[in-house]
């Protein structure tokens, strides 16, 4: 977790989420176990966490899937949603092929490529995503966030509260 790549990836996020307008706060924390865990030291609820998921529709096809903390991806209603049979998750190099992230600090914000993105529709209010770092967040209003994405906004997840 020290390599130095990522410490200079959440500079890349942090400049894309200005890039993009966005009013956001930066929270530094160190490891965490768990979402519990991540979501006291960022001082907000588990459900308000943003992971970020990056999905293979098809070769050199892939999407970003903001999901709220509490939830998982509905694989049946993310098929439906886009129109395919199957769906998968790309190995970690891949991902960071495609991101520039590694797993467990990606984020759409600064990512190499202009993936779509997909936001479930509790993606609302306060909001804590990737910073594109280990222990780095952007809190931000989740509806600016989705609209400043461009991203498809659809019942996507499971799970929850």
């Amino acid at each position: 977790m020290s390599d130095p790549d990522v410490t200079d990836q959440s500079a890349r996020a942090v400049a894309a989420a200005e890039a993009l307008g966005l009013a956001f706060e930066v929270t530094r924390h160190g490891p965490v176990g768990s979402l519990e865990e991540a979501a006291a030291a960022r001082g907000i609820e588990p459900r308000q966490i943003v992971k970020t998921m990056v999905v293979r529709v098809a070769e050199g096809d892939h999407r970003f899937v903001l999901v709220p903390g509490d939830r998982e991806i509905s694989w049946p209603l993310l098929r439906g949603l886009l129109g395919v049979n199957r769906i998968s998750m790309p190995s970690a190099d891949a991902a960071r092929e495609v991101t520039g992230y590694v797993r467990g600090t990606i984020t759409p914000l600064g990512a190499l490529a202009a993936l779509p993105v997909i936001a479930d529709s509790r993606v609302t209010g306060t909001v804590s995503i990737g910073g594109g770092g280990y222990g780095v967040a952007l809190t931000v209003d989740g509806d600016a966030l989705v609209a400043a994405l461009g991203a498809t906004v659809a019942d996507v997840t499971t799970g929850g509260v």
